[in-house]
């Protein structure tokens, strides 16, 4: 793992114990609470849709909604596809709810490139449905919206790099309530807080669960932590993901047993170089999943080799139930 990526996982995980903006309204529970995060906090930017259509930040995407934005661009190969293909996973356990009464948004921070028809096809490739609005827009305005969001850190960006906060921002504008989230955290746990935590939080729980009666929990190694928090947001390995549909990729239970190990090993390390000197399995993969390119996830050595590991692990974990059924 590269220091760049380090440092960034590491903003999105301190950006995921930070629960609260450090202001709190003093009556929350009523239905039209004045809060400090309104018209005269949001700017009122205007941005354009994936479809063309301009729209108004404050007056027409979260005025009073329950809402989840992220900053991506299209053009990012590394963090960006994953923090897409997780908040798929977050749409697909919503349903119907996504675009009701909860709104996902992705802003660029390269609209220069991308424009209304890229963030269409980027929309269209990762299956994106109803209620996810991809967005463009100026630059000093997206600036400006990162800013008051607290999605931009100052002395990271420069305007040339295009690195950023991996950070999600969930929340509900009626309320006041809001709360950075890692974009790799269990989609389980986002869908809760969008779909429960962000709409009833006044509420006590009717449930009385009992620790002694709790299952006991299988520590995961650490190439399972590895695998739960950079890839199973396209993959599975034997399970179908969130949502009961297929993965962005492929499943990957007895991959170790299919691939050659080193053409596996430098595939998780630099799966753009081997697409750019058109490996050709590299180069089907890409075509039999929608054209949709393995992103590198910057891994070094031993964590390749842990991942590759679990994937082994599980296989047998898996298969051998299987194969003493089959026993006379």
């Amino acid at each position: 793992m590269t220091s760049s990526w380090r440092v960034l996982l590491a903003l999105s995980l301190f950006a995921a114990s930070v629960h609260f903006w450090p202001v709190q309204p003093t009556r929350q529970a009523q239905a039209q609470t004045t809060t400090p995060w309104g018209a005269d906090y949001f700017p009122n930017t205007l941005l354009v849709t994936q479809d063309g259509q301009a729209v108004r930040f404050f007056d027409d995407l979260i005025k009073d909604k329950v809402v989840a934005i992220n900053f991506i661009f299209t053009g990012c190969s590394d963090s960006c596809p994953v923090e897409t293909a997780r908040l798929r996973q977050v749409q697909k356990i919503l349903g119907d709810r996504v675009g009701k009464d909860i709104f996902l948004y992705s802003i660029s921070i390269d609209p220069y490139n991308d424009t209304p028809e890229t963030l269409k096809r980027y929309a269209e490739k990762f299956g994106i449905g109803p209620g996810w609005t991809l967005l463009t827009g100026q630059p000093e305005d997206i600036e400006r919206l990162r800013r008051s969001l607290g999605l931009y850190i100052e002395g990271l960006e420069n305007g040339r790099s295009k690195d950023h906060n991996l950070s999600l921002i969930i929340g509900n504008q009626a309320t006041g309530r809001w709360m950075k989230a890692s974009p790799f955290e269990s989609p389980y746990i986002l869908a809760d807080r969008l779909g429960n935590s962000l709409h009833n939080w006044k509420q006590a729980s009717s449930m009385h669960n009992d620790y002694a009666n709790a299952p006991a929990v299988r520590p995961p190694s650490s190439g399972e932590q590895i695998f739960r928090t950079r890839c199973s947001s396209c993959h599975s390995v034997g399970n179908a993901e969130p949502g009961g549909l297929p993965g962005i990729g492929p499943d990957l239970l007895g991959v170790t047993r299919q691939r050659d190990p080193r053409w596996l090993a430098r595939w998780l390390k630099e799966p753009d170089r081997m697409l750019a000197e058109k490996d050709p399995l590299a180069l089907l993969l890409y075509e039999q999943y929608n054209r949709l390119a393995m992103p590198n996830m910057r891994l070094g050595e031993a964590e390749v080799d842990a991942v590759l590991a679990y994937l082994e692990e599980e296989t047998a974990r898996v298969q051998s139930p299987l194969a003493d059924k089959g026993k006379p």
